[in-house]
């Protein structure tokens, strides 16, 4: 507000104040303090960062540390008490559970709050505590020989450490029934919900196709290391591409569009009169506070491309490892740990995916959120287990074919962003300074 009739007003002697104090600090103090309010004005303006308290649930958002801290210590007191000490086995496999249960308490207490806040904050900080668990147990494998990795399977399940039967499905690959019939089983059934939770990750229609025809061809490309990518042509394009994976991708990109179009208008349970209301405000405290749609656009700069290719690396990395990891160390398919696995990576991509969003497209986003970091990091640890354990299985090379198509998509590719981010800036300027000069003449 300004002076009136040349009178001094409140708001004019506060600001005169505020910019005399900022006259007596130093320069790195200035600059320290105008960081710091940039970085505010970015966390605050950046979709990913919202506040964390949901006033639906007062309860469930005031501190309870302390709480959490009494039950911990009631918990392991009971242990200490009550828990026979005798068995040697079993006191290790409940000494290892409560160690990762500690972990995670410690993680949903101080760890900081990722992109979600449904159903609850403090559920996404532990799922990152178990990422970051995941790959602490990956780290001490990697350490580990291939045989000393099989023996450590046998602890989760004594059954395990024993040679897999190979089971190959490109036997009989006549297009009639009775062989379409013996070639659906339970993984029909897994390729549909696998694609469903992929979908709701990605969030894109076009790169949900694309990753579906390129995992088929990795499945091409490495049957002769798995016997289990050694399908018939109609099961690969077939049962599982046009069937299973369309299936769960149209029902997951449905599910997208619901959320995408749906209202979101929150009210308290207090606020709501009858008793199904608020069953149905409860139930959906586990549906997305609010929903962000993945525009990728690859082809707009070439931060964005590389960015759309190793997004795509590494949903195909998070594909194959299973696969590999699963061969090496002797556990079969339908195994709870291989479930585990795979349940507990999508946890972990599904916040990871958005901050990697977040990342690839907001410019304003200078660092890459600890999910994606920790879902990156898992990966990476998990191909290099497979590179050290498969040294000495897979004995047979790649086939010439397998070796020159490869090559060839990676050439295309680059040959690709080559033409789109450097020859066409190029011929564009080119044709924009010949048409400045002829309306100069």
């Amino acid at each position: 507000m300004s002076n009136v009739g040349g009178q001094r007003t409140p708001a004019d002697t506060t600001s005169r104040q505020h910019q005399d104090g900022k006259d007596g600090l130093s320069l790195l103090q200035r600059r320290a303090i105008a960081a710091s309010e940039h970085a505010h004005r970015i966390r605050h303006s950046s979709p990913m960062y919202h506040e964390s308290n949901d006033p639906t649930l007062e309860f469930f958002y005031h501190p309870r540390t302390l709480s959490v801290l009494t039950i911990l210590l009631a918990g392991f007191l009971y242990v200490a008490l009550y828990v026979d000490p005798s068995n040697d086995m079993l006191n290790t496999k409940w000494g290892l559970v409560a160690l990762c249960s500690v972990f995670v308490v410690v993680s949903v207490v101080l760890f900081r709050d990722g992109p979600f806040i449904r159903p609850h904050p403090a559920f996404w900080r532990g799922v990152l505590g178990l990422n970051v668990l995941y790959e602490m147990f990956l780290v001490f494998l990697l350490f580990q020989s291939k045989q000393t990795g099989r023996q450590i399977m046998t602890f989760f399940d004594p059954t395990l450490g024993v040679v897999l039967p190979e089971r190959s499905y490109g036997d009989k690959c006549e297009l009639t029934w009775a062989n379409v019939s013996e070639g659906i089983d339970i993984f029909v059934l897994a390729h549909s919900l696998g694609w469903f939770c992929k979908a709701l990750i990605i969030r894109n229609h076009t790169m949900c196709w694309i990753l579906s025809i390129t995992f088929e061809l990795s499945e091409y490309s490495l049957a002769h290391h798995l016997p289990n990518f050694n399908e018939c042509w109609w099961d690969h394009w077939l049962l599982d591409v046009l069937i299973c994976n369309w299936l769960g991708i149209y029902i997951g990109m449905k599910w997208c569009e619901y959320f995408k179009m749906k209202t979101y208008t929150w009210h308290g349970i207090r606020e709501i009169p009858s008793i199904k209301g608020k069953i149905s405000r409860a139930g959906a405290q586990f549906t997305p506070h609010s929903w962000t749609v993945y525009e990728w656009a690859p082809t707009r700069r070439f931060k964005s491309f590389a960015g759309f290719v190793l997004f795509a690396v590494l949903i195909m990395l998070a594909e194959l490892n299973v696969f590999y990891l699963k061969s090496l160390l002797w556990i079969p398919p339908e195994h709870p740990l291989v479930i585990s696995r795979l349940s507990l990576l999508f946890l972990f991509a599904l916040p990871s995916a958005r901050e990697y969003y977040e990342y690839y497209s907001n410019p304003h986003c200078k660092r890459m959120g600890a999910h994606c970091w920790m879902l990156i990091a898992t990966l990476i640890t998990e191909l290099l287990i497979i590179v050290k354990f498969a040294r000495g299985e897979f004995s047979e090379p790649f086939p010439t074919p397998v070796i020159v198509f490869w090559s060839l998509v990676a050439s295309a590719v680059a040959g690709f962003s080559l033409w789109r981010f450097v020859v066409i800036p190029k011929l564009q300027k080119q044709s924009f300074d010949q048409n400045g000069r002829a309306k100069v003449e």
